[in-house]
């Protein structure tokens, strides 16, 4: 089972270098969904049940940002408790604009492994109510960005379209940290993992 784990988390990091290296975002979008289809349908380590249909939004380019990321915020430290890796600390490290639809709190996992994660909860009906991952990236899913490392700043790739069900939403075996109130945006965001059909 570990060694599924590792498969698992290669296929995604070696799928999100694609995307990173594509140089037309829509066909990425494709290709992004077609190895999700696979990797769910035959992987062992997939979170949904067998025949498990991923459903997703066509794509919208105007749903694909890559603004500045805001540092220099006051701190903000969550701790989400889960009942499989106990809880779970994250540290606010920004915020990024997303045009009209309003801004997100951008996260540092604070534990082994670190990572940024970038969650959105929204308000439509055909998206998973906890939220969805658009950002991950101790498990790969990064899409890129410019950063500075000698001051720290930069931007991210913000893609909705590629907003992604946590594993709780396909089984409640799994705990997934959900979107906290920084991440939530009062609008429908028609792009991205739906529910499952």
């Amino acid at each position: 089972m570990t060694l599924d784990l590792l498969d698992w988390r290669r296929r995604v990091a070696a799928l999100y270098a694609d995307i990173r290296a594509a140089t037309d975002p829509a066909e990425a979008h494709n290709r992004w969904r077609f190895a999700r289809g696979q990797l769910f349908s035959t992987h062992p380590q997939s979170a949904a049940a067998a025949g498990t249909v991923l459903r997703y939004a066509d794509y919208n380019p105007s749903l694909r940002f890559e603004p500045d990321v805001e540092i220099g915020l006051e701190p903000l430290r969550i701790e989400i408790p889960t009942a499989t890796d106990g809880v779970v600390p994250f540290e606010r490290i920004g915020r990024v604009q997303l045009g009209d639809l309003g801004s997100l709190d951008v996260w540092w996992l604070a534990s082994y492994g670190g990572g940024v994660w970038l969650p959105v909860r929204d308000t439509d009906p055909a998206t998973y109510g906890g939220g969805r991952y658009v950002l991950d990236t101790v498990k790969g899913a990064d899409l890129g960005g410019d950063i500075d490392p000698a001051t720290g700043s930069g931007t991210l790739v913000v893609d909705l379209n590629f907003a992604y069900n946590p594993s709780c939403a396909y089984d409640e075996r799994w705990a997934c940290p959900l979107a906290p109130p920084g991440n939530v945006i009062d609008e429908w965001i028609e792009a991205g993992e739906l529910l499952p059909g």
